[in-house]
């Protein structure tokens, strides 16, 4: 058993607990609370990135490309390759773009509900991509399919277009 301190040995013990070896329970607690803000604003400017990131590529989009022969060519050169690769594997349908529901003028909800004036919705680099394959992938037997494929708090997100090959099932 430890001898009883003296009034000296107890200031220097207490003092040596309230150093940050030691919390108290109050301090603890605040400590705690400093770490929840903490790490909710590391969230929230995670999320303020995110949502830069995405109007960023909403802009971009919204930007048509100047579709000269080279300029096609280098656009349909890899489709094709991930077209016969996706083949090879015995699949059917290959997602082929994916873009924020903010490129249709409705929020993608022609899409979500099957609306056949859909396309009439799309602006930007999208509409591209349907007069691309309505021109030239269309009339040699592909279709194309739009889908909602996220769907952030029960909300129409991202919408990602897959061209078929495939037979279609009855």
């Amino acid at each position: 058993m430890e001898p009883l301190k003296s009034k000296p040995d107890q200031d220097k013990a207490l003092s040596e607990l309230g150093d940050e070896t030691f919390m108290s329970a109050a301090d603890l607690r605040k400590y705690m609370t400093d770490m929840q803000m903490a790490k909710a604003m590391k969230s929230v400017d995670g999320m303020d990135q995110a949502e830069k990131a995405r109007q960023g590529l909403i802009k971009r989009m919204a930007e048509p490309i100047d579709l000269t022969p080279e300029r096609l060519n280098e656009i349909l050169q890899p489709l094709r390759s991930k077209l016969r690769s996706a083949a090879e594997r015995g699949q059917t349908e290959l997602m082929v773009m994916r873009f924020p529901n903010a490129m249709c003028t409705d929020h993608g909800r022609g899409i979500n509900n099957a609306d056949p004036e859909w396309p009439s919705t799309l602006t930007g680099r999208p509409r591209q991509a349907y007069e691309l394959w309505r021109d030239q992938l269309q009339p040699v037997g592909f279709k194309l399919s739009a889908q909602i494929i996220e769907w952030p708090g029960g909300l129409p997100g991202d919408v990602g277009f897959f061209l078929r090959w495939g037979e279609t099932k009855k």
